[in-house]
């Protein structure tokens, strides 16, 4: 079963250059198969063109986030009595060691890699994988830009994401 997660997140990763960020929290049912548009925002909602820079893909994040995410890690990534903060790094968003009670993380956070890595393994909770990567990278752009981080017309992807460390 290991085996098939990593191949799984290798192919979201090398294939599409994949990334997450680590507030997907609700989204498809898992008997759905991941969006075949790349820019879908959710099930019944109409596609758009995939996003070609970091400012496409944060305003995409943003409607993925608000119907993915919103619901457990607050509407502004404050975080919830089920879900951590996710925005507010100096008020501890994404920090670099899993606190003592996180229910699925194990891992440290030292670049956004990290975290996408996390993420499309265990987001949504027990649906990890269900969305696509381009909606993954979205999202994440989205919390990134929300943390104060603008990578102006670059699009984000996995070869950026491994050369980001997240700020302490």
């Amino acid at each position: 079963m290991k085996n098939h997660v990593h191949v799984r997140i290798l192919r979201l990763w090398g294939v599409w250059g994949g990334a997450a960020v680590a507030v997907a929290c609700g989204g498809a049912s898992s008997e759905a198969p991941p969006p075949s548009d790349a820019s879908s925002t959710g099930p019944g909602v109409g596609v758009a063109a995939a996003p070609t820079n970091f400012t496409e893909q944060v305003a995409l994040g943003q409607k993925l986030y608000g119907g993915n995410c919103a619901s457990c890690h607050g509407a502004s990534g404050e975080g919830t009595a089920d879900a951590p903060r996710v925005v507010g790094l100096k008020e501890g968003a994404l920090p670099l060691d899993p606190p003592a009670s996180a229910k699925f993380r194990k891992t440290q956070f030292t670049t956004v890699m990290d975290v996408g890595a996390f993420v499309v393994q265990n987001m949504p909770p027990n649906k990890g994988g269900s969305l696509s990567s381009e909606q993954y990278f979205a999202i994440l752009a989205f919390d990134l830009k929300a943390n104060g981080i603008d990578l102006g017309e670059k699009k984000l992807d996995a070869d950026l994401a491994k050369t980001l460390t997240i700020p302490r």
